[in-house]
């Protein structure tokens, strides 16, 4: 095979490729207790009272699913996916949105230690256009960062 069609099949191979997994993580202490931190944290539609990206929540009527108006204009859908109250964590999935990304899972958590307690925001996802996929990670990592900071501030 010459040189120019190995390169053909390697670039139509990468042009196929319809998605790749990223993973964005966020780990934050707060002098709260973890029950303080875990009664912001635990209101599944409370997120528009402490992200800066996310201006309402509508809840579904049994929970399960919140309906969150981006400050960006648009919609993102999100279900409830696993709610552990005794362990303090919940685990959700994007069910539309418009992020370039499938697979959407994320698990928030928060955990005591003697001095307050620890947050932790963990999301995976395949991002659908591999071109994008650097601006996709940077943009749910500055979703992340910030809302953490709101969340863990006294």
């Amino acid at each position: 095979m010459s040189n120019t069609a190995h390169a053909v099949i390697v670039v139509l191979g990468l042009s196929t490729a319809s998605a790749f997994a990223l993973d964005s993580n966020v780990t934050m202490t707060s002098s709260m207790s973890a029950d303080a931190l875990w009664t912001k944290v635990g209101d599944f539609c409370g997120i528009a009272a402490w992200s800066p990206r996310i201006v309402k929540c509508v809840l579904s009527a049994d929970g399960k699913q919140r309906t969150l108006s981006l400050k960006s204009g648009g919609t993102m859908v999100e279900a409830l996916e696993n709610w552990n109250d005794a362990n303090r964590s919940y685990s959700y999935t994007i069910l539309s949105g418009p992020l370039p990304v499938a697979n959407y899972h994320s698990t928030m958590s928060v955990t005591g230690e003697p001095k307050g307690s620890v947050l932790k925001w963990m999301g995976s996802y395949d991002v659908k256009d591999t071109m994008m996929g650097g601006d996709v990670k940077k943009f749910i990592d500055d979703f992340y960062e910030p809302s953490a900071k709101v969340l863990t501030a006294n």
